[in-house]
């Protein structure tokens, strides 16, 4: 058996985070495990006390208010749509008999696991490694058009020039280097297109 361990009452105090305060007032509820000349705190069996004669209903209350601040501050993270991954897959919970009380074990189980997938999701999110899927197809429509626009608007301009060539070199030449212009063009503008939509949907 190990020795106890003993703190001063500051030490203890600082130990459990309490103010000084604190460990005045456990004394005056006999709450307080002291060494023989009263000094000294006994560590364990004064936090061993202090459990045994806590308020359960006090003691409720705070875990209630822990578990509520634990809520808040992942839900805050979340985007109030964020895109599911295929390794969020999970299986459907068991729907058990009719009449049986349900399981509040496994229904909290079940919806922490989706709460933790939705912040796992949001973290990869900010992290750059994953966008929003309806962002990436509103750039990846906005570019394809933007590329049929180009392309089906060279012919009205190179016309009116390739009418005039006669050397199929200088013919190649020129629609190469118009064909190459359109597509840096277009290159260029769904490239901000895509930026701007990811933006508009963070």
């Amino acid at each position: 058996m190990t020795d106890p361990i003993f703190l001063s009452k500051s030490a203890f105090a600082a130990h459990i985070g309490k103010a000084p305060s604190y460990i005045t007032w456990l004394r005056k509820n006999n709450r307080l495990v002291l060494s023989a000349d009263e000094k000294l705190v006994n560590v364990d069996a004064t936090v061993a006390l202090i459990r045994e004669t806590a308020d359960p209903t006090k003691a409720a209350v705070a875990a209630r208010h822990q578990e509520a601040r634990v809520q808040r501050d992942v839900t805050s993270q979340l985007s109030p749509l964020v895109e599911s991954t295929p390794s969020m897959a999970a299986p459907q919970p068991a729907i058990g008999p009719a009449g049986k009380q349900p399981d509040f074990q496994k229904a909290r189980a079940h919806r922490e696991y989706y709460l933790a997938q939705l912040a796992e999701a949001e973290f990869h999110k900010v992290q750059g490694s994953q966008v929003e899927l309806e962002a990436v197809k509103t750039g990846a429509f906005n570019a394809g058009r933007l590329l049929r626009d180009q392309l089906l608007g060279m012919p009205p301009q190179l016309a009116p020039e390739l009418a005039a060539m006669t050397d199929p070199w200088e013919i190649e030449r020129r629609l190469t280097a118009a064909i190459r212009a359109s597509l840096e063009d277009a290159e260029r503008m769904s490239s901000a297109d895509l930026v701007h939509a990811l933006n508009n949907k963070s």
